[in-house]
Formats: C-alpha cells, sequence, structure tokens
C-alpha cells in the first residue's frame, strides 16, 4: 500500500490544498492530517472545529482514496507539538508494510532542515514536494472574512457553509 500523509493546520481547508490532493490520485491512500499542536506554535482555529471543516471538505473533493486521519490527537502528548518524525513513525507502526510519503509544500520545503529528525525522515521515508497549482492559501480566506469578502473562489462549498453556519474567523 502507498500512503501519501498531508500534515496542514488545514485553518481553514482551501483550494490550494485541494489542488494538490488532486495530483496525488495514484497513491493507494491520502491522509489528510492537521495538527493538533503546530510545532512552531501557528494560532489555530480548535482542533474539533477543523476536524468537521475537514470532514466537509473531504466530501466536496469526490475522491474514494481521501481520508481525515486523527493520529496526531491520538498520539499527542499536551503542552508539547507532535513532530513529523513522531506522526511517520507512529503511522509506519499501523501500516507496517506500507510505502510512506511525506506530502511538503514549498513553504515547509524551505524549512525542512528545522523539522526534528529531518535527516531520519529522508532516510525512511520519501518526501515529495509538492507545491499548489491553484495560489490559495488558507491565510487568504481568513483575510477575506474579516474583510467582509466572498471567499467563494478561495474554498469548497461545504468548508463555507461550515464557516458561515459558526461564524468562524470573524474577529
Amino acid at each position: 500500500m502507498n500512503i501519501a500523509v498531508f500534515g496542514s493546520a488545514f485553518n481553514p481547508p482551501s483550494l490550494g490544498h485541494k489542488s494538490v490532493i488532486e495530483r496525488l490520485g495514484h497513491f493507494d491512500k491520502i491522509l489528510l492530517v492537521p495538527s493538533i499542536s503546530h510545532a512552531w506554535g501557528k494560532s489555530m482555529l480548535p482542533y474539533n472545529t477543523r476536524l468537521e471543516m475537514i470532514a466537509a471538505f473531504i466530501n466536496d473533493l469526490n475522491m474514494n482514496n481521501v481520508e481525515l486521519s486523527m493520529l496526531e490527537q491520538d498520539i499527542y502528548i499536551p503542552e508539547s507539538s507532535v513532530t513529523t518524525h513522531f506522526l511517520l513513525s507512529s503511522l509506519q507502526e499501523l501500516e507496517k508494510g506500507a510505502d510512506i510519503t511525506f506530502i511538503i509544500g514549498p513553504d515547509n520545503l524551505m524549512q525542512f532542515g528545522k523539522f526534528y529528525k529531518s535527516d531520519e525522515i529522508v532516510q525512511r521515508w520519501s518526501v515529495m514536494a509538492c507545491p499548489e497549482t491553484v495560489p490559495v492559501r488558507s491565510t487568504m480566506i481568513r483575510d477575506a472574512i474579516s474583510k467582509g469578502e466572498s471567499i467563494a473562489h478561495l474554498t469548497t462549498k461545504s468548508v463555507i457553509n461550515y464557516i458561515n453556519t459558526h461564524n468562524l474567523y470573524e474577529y
């Protein structure tokens, strides 16, 4: 089994995320792994809120090989972050014999040397840099909402409905 691991804050899921995921269709399984506690202290909506948005996002994708993974929640130790190395090691224990590829965006590729045990990560697993083909970032969605602008061109319909129903990102 070939598994792609796409970790992100997904705060919220965007069309940029979608453009990456759509190019991973050759994997048997694509795991979307939201950060439970960001390694570099990024501020995010509560984990459960982002899980619900990702579930809505996955429904909009209409791809049978995309799954929401809550593995970070299972391995999280309070007051710490879940490193990529720990995540991939834990996944490998669960999916013995699977070929695991860590999907990384260009922003994190430039900082990959800062990842905990980055040398060991590239020795044990594949790392695939996969920039988005649609230049939409979650920050753009949050900024548009704070300005009262439409986000229809930035994310999927179900994510928009979820954000509007729960009045998210209104500062």
